[in-house]
């Protein structure tokens, strides 16, 4: 395994892991592109990504383009990148939570996908992951972005445009993708699969084409969300199915074993990118709904509540649905002590067991209680 030359484009920790996970299956990877280095923490000193910190020390170039639009305000950044993959000499690009918008010369100089025709060739992915279309006739995939023959024809290359060199093997650019395709197109899907409760999720990997997340499926993997599961949990999972997927995605490319398979028209769903506002819950929601919401905000933005002019965060909670009392308004505690703080909700009431004061650290009920004072009739602002 591993013959094939990869760029990797990728920033946060779900991108590094499969960056890692390519370099120990013994792909070469000749560059790196990630974003580059923000501000972070009290200081607002410069960091890092995940993937860059990782790259450099493995010694892999690196490139941080501001932005690969030629025509952009950062041309010569992006003249630079263009410059980099061209030299890379890459068979495939694989982009995993990049955080910029892949132009139509980046596809162009990576090349046309080229995938052999036939059914997969026995049991070639892992336990859990399923070929997109492991039942469907021979197909040849012409790459030109439409619709697969399903009468055998020559592959039609694409025509490419200031194009120096690129690798033999001209697979396209693949991206990890963190949901189950059509579902949870965008920036949050992982966010949004946990607060529409979902009950479960996984991984796309798909040929990336000029739209956003709408490019053929490659290679599909199941994971459940479990009960508690958060978005900080979840990612977690993710990051390790991807990395797992992208190594068994390449290995089948090297084999000729993948076939593409366009999204299902219906099912589309977009999970806008998560807006701090957002964060703020109302408690006219019922109990299960504003649960979601805090599973799904942790640990960005963290969902709040005001209380007193004070914003707090919620981070962990138990839920009774069950709670019925029409002399309760939405909002109002219920109770205060050791064991959480119990409010009433549009339907039902939660119970908060870990809350954090702003510049505080997050804390148990019990040890949040201490020096924060909250008692019985206490009502959370609502929205609006």
């Amino acid at each position: 395994m591993g013959g094939l030359r990869v760029v990797f484009a990728g920033t946060p920790e779900f991108a590094r892991v499969a960056l890692a996970r390519l370099q120990a299956a013994g792909f070469e990877i000749p560059l790196v592109l990630t974003q580059p280095d923000r501000p972070a923490g009290r200081g607002m000193a410069l960091q890092s990504s995940p993937v860059k910190q990782w790259a450099a020390g493995h010694g892999i170039t690196v490139a941080q383009p501001r932005s690969l639009r030629l025509d952009g305000k950062y041309p010569d950044d992006a003249a630079a990148a263009r410059d980099a993959l061209e030299a890379a000499q890459a068979d495939v690009m694989v982009v995993a939570a990049y955080g910029l918008i892949l132009p139509q010369w980046v596809l162009d100089i990576m090349g046309c996908p080229q995938f052999s025709a036939g059914p997969p060739r026995g049991k070639l992915a892992p336990e859990g992951l399923e070929p997109a279309v492991s039942n469907l006739p021979a197909q040849v995939w012409t790459g030109d972005g439409g619709e697969a023959s399903r009468e055998p024809r020559p592959a039609r290359p694409r025509v490419l445009h200031e194009v120096k060199s690129v690798g033999a093997h001209h697979l396209g650019c693949l991206n990890i993708h963190g949901s189950l395709l059509p579902r949870w197109r965008g920036a949050a899907p992982i966010h949004r699969a946990i607060e529409a409760g979902d009950v479960e999720t996984g991984i796309t990997i798909i040929q990336m084409d000029a739209g956003l997340d709408t490019g053929d499926m490659l290679l599909t993997g199941k994971l459940a969300i479990a009960g508690d599961d958060t978005t900080a949990s979840l990612h977690d999972k993710l990051a390790e199915l991807g990395g797992q997927m992208i190594v068994e995605a390449l290995a089948l490319a090297e084999r000729g074993g993948l076939q593409p398979v366009k999204q299902p028209a219906v099912g589309v769903s977009y999970a806008h990118k998560i807006e701090k506002a957002e964060a703020l819950i109302d408690w006219s929601q019922p109990a299960e709904v504003i649960a979601r919401k805090i599973r799904a905000f942790n640990p960005f933005p963290g969902a709040q509540a005001r209380l007193n002019g004070e914003t707090l965060k919620l981070w962990r909670y138990e839920l009774n649905s069950c709670f019925r009392t029409e002399d309760v308004r939405y909002g109002m505690i219920l109770s205060a002590n050791a064991d959480g703080v119990r409010v009433a909700c549009g339907e039902g009431a939660l119970r908060l067991t870990e809350l954090q004061r702003p510049g505080g650290k997050r804390l148990s009920a019990a040890d949040f209680l201490r020096g924060f004072s909250l008692t019985p009739g206490m009502r959370f602002n609502v929205r609006g």
